[in-house]
């Protein structure tokens, strides 16, 4: 690691640190964590005593590859993407994830004074993630940490998040080809509900870590 490394990773660690501060304030329990191995140690720990895990479709999940040992734990995986599922069967996975024992996914965007952001196509991702499950856990990179409150977190998803997504789920809208956002209206067009999380909800216990390594879209 070069010299110039080492400053951008302390800077970066940080802008975490501050941003675990402000979540604390605004009631969450929140955690930071220097590497993905670390956040997916955590996701293990918290998972004991459930029986049932809802997957919101998050890259970031997805990348810790925290599924497989859940499953072999006995637990019971509730993921809508998983292969061979008709849209009837995804539907009733999605709504069998609003009262899940917990529920994991990231966040569009986190602001640094605490703010959780998100554009959802169909809403089941950002509803579970503030009342239903009995716990969620939001792992955030560094990457989606960004500083000028929520319409900056909202540029931050419009211009780079949502057309990342929508190419990456092979949608039909004018973003998932050029990758730029044109507020188009598209029968495919997944930024539909927008969410802001500002203060922990009163009957969820949401856990977010915020992780000094570039996690997700």
């Amino acid at each position: 690691m070069t010299l110039t490394d080492d400053i951008a990773l302390w800077t970066s660690e940080r802008h975490c640190l501050k941003t675990v501060e402000a979540l604390s304030r605004n009631g969450f329990a929140a955690v930071a964590c220097g590497t993905a191995l670390e956040a997916r140690d955590y996701i293990l720990k918290e998972a004991t005593g459930a029986a049932s895990v809802g997957f919101g479709g998050s890259r970031t999940i997805i990348d810790l590859e925290v599924e497989a040992s859940l499953q072999a734990q006995g637990l019971e995986i509730l993921n809508h993407a998983a292969p061979g599922l008709d849209p009837e069967q995804k539907l009733a996975t999605m709504r069998r994830q609003l009262t899940c024992d917990l529920f994991l996914t990231s966040t569009n965007a986190l602001t640094v004074d605490g703010h959780l952001v998100n554009i959802d196509g169909n809403g089941n991702r950002a509803a579970a993630m503030f009342f239903g499950p009995k716990k969620v856990i939001v792992v955030a990179g560094r990457n989606k940490l960004v500083h000028g409150g929520d319409e900056a977190a909202l540029q931050r998803i419009r211009t780079w998040a949502a057309p990342a997504n929508a190419h990456r789920l092979s949608r039909k809208t004018p973003c998932a080809v050029t990758g730029l956002c044109a507020n188009c209206s598209s029968p495919e067009r997944i930024c539909r509900v927008t969410t802001v999380i500002a203060r922990k909800p009163s009957f969820t216990d949401i856990h977010v870590v915020v992780v000094n390594e570039d996690l997700g879209l």
